[in-house]
């Protein structure tokens, strides 16, 4: 990639984030010349360096690329060079390990103040009771690791699966991390080890694709570690499909089961990171009877919610533009499509006069399917006390300790909310 760039500056040009990261006046092909300075371990500049750190995986800059790069994994890469530039071995595997165990304990937690034993079982983070399958399944579904903070969302997406007939083994959790939390950290053996141990995992079914959920894990592999894998072993172990585009090339099969109307006015929260998630999203709510789509005029950019983080005044004003615009707009809903976006939106369904859901609430209600969300039930409480108390019967039966449930619902849960919460007396 660094032979085949021209230093054009199109990627540049293209990407959404440049004006809100304070980079609107950089020259496109020096900053672009800079960031391959640096992926050459040179000084680059300071608008490379910021333009790595600010990215939020938008993919824009993939679109306009005409000689075969990807800007976006080269800005990965730029944010690893800076990163390992920055500190020493053991700080990097530090910062991996502490990242690493306080999402296995956010995860692992969230999970049990919200799950039965039997719907752990099913989602893979309890062993099976039944006998070990005999032939491999048709798909591998892996879910990721931070889907399980929203389980009902994951459970949806089986439950839907589950009628339409198809043959799929679940995958995931911490114990098949895609490595992408050691990757940001600068540990890359770690992160290589945890990939390749997934990655072996994953490459268990007839046809050789795992349907994906969490968009960060898709381009972790898609974009890093397959193709690193593929290269120096010669071997492609399988495909990997966003659920919701595998969703919408079933959508043929799934219309028949699309029986109940669902009377709602709705919004898509929109993130383009991944190439088609969104637009797939969109087809499926328009194949539900009596859903009516509402286009707000919101910029759809990142990966995820979750993804501008590195722009957490941006962040903010486009969550409350968005909210703002659904309420003039009249919807009934504003829906999310991942679960990042789940979670940072679901609480100000309490501030504002629309629901706020996820695409397969929808779909689900239509084929007369339902999961609870505990979690938005949860957050919505915004007291800790109150949340332990709900969850009492859970947390005894799955012996969580208190002490760090109530650490986990507070940093974990609580903490996760980049716009706040309006303040009670002003709501609407």
């Amino acid at each position: 990639m660094l032979d085949a760039c021209t230093r054009c500056g199109a990627c540049f040009a293209a990407c959404p984030i440049t004006e809100p990261a304070g980079l609107a006046a950089s020259d496109p092909s020096a900053t672009v010349t800079g960031v391959l300075d640096i992926l050459r371990l040179g000084a680059g500049t300071a608008e490379a360096e910021k333009w790595a750190k600010a990215c939020t995986l938008s993919g824009e800059c993939i679109k306009v690329c005409d000689y075969g790069v990807n800007p976006r994994f080269l800005l990965a890469m730029a944010r690893l060079a800076l990163t390992r530039k920055g500190s020493e071995p053991p700080a990097r595997r530090k910062r991996g390990v502490d990242a690493f165990r306080k999402m296995s304990q956010d995860v692992s937690v969230l999970s049990q103040l919200q799950l039965s034993e039997e719907a752990l079982i099913r989602l893979g983070q309890r062993p099976s009771r039944q006998p070990p399958r005999v032939e491999l399944p048709d798909l591998v579904f892996y879910t990721g690791c931070n889907v399980l903070r929203t389980p009902h969302l994951a459970l949806l997406c089986l439950d839907i699966m589950d009628v339409l007939g198809i043959d799929y083994q679940v995958m995931g959790g911490p114990s098949h991390c895609c490595g992408i939390l050691q990757l940001r950290a600068g540990d890359t053996d770690t992160s290589s080890r945890f990939a390749c141990n997934t990655i072996s995992k994953l490459a268990q079914s007839k046809t050789g694709e795992v349907l994906s959920w969490c968009p960060s894990c898709f381009v972790q592999f898609s974009e890093n570690m397959l193709p690193t894998f593929e290269r120096t072993t010669g071997e492609k172990p399988f495909d990997m499909t966003p659920f919701m585009r595998f969703l919408h090339r079933n959508l043929d099969t799934l219309r028949p089961f699309l029986k109940n109307r669902v009377e709602l006015d709705v919004a898509l929260h929109r993130h383009p990171g991944v190439a088609g998630v969104a637009e797939a999203a969109e087809e499926l709510l328009r194949a539900v009877p009596g859903v009516t789509i509402v286009k707000l005029d919101v910029p759809a950019v990142g990966l995820q919610s979750n993804s501008l983080a590195s722009l957490p005044t941006y962040q903010r004003e486009l969550h409350l533009k968005e909210l703002e615009l659904a309420a003039k707009a009249g919807v009934d809903a504003l829906i999310s499509v991942y679960h990042t976006d789940h979670r940072e939106l679901c609480a100000h369904e309490r501030d504002w006069p629309f629901r706020i859901l996820n695409v397969l609430d929808i779909v689900g209600t239509c084929m007369g399917l339902h999961q609870d969300d505990h979690y938005k039930t949860m957050k919505i409480k915004q007291d800790v006390d109150a949340i332990i108390g709900d969850a009492s019967d859970l947390i005894k039966r799955h012996g969580v300790n208190l002490d760090t449930a109530r650490a986990v619902i507070v940093n974990g849960m609580l903490g996760d909310q980049p716009l706040p919460l309006r303040d009670t007396r002003q709501r609407p």
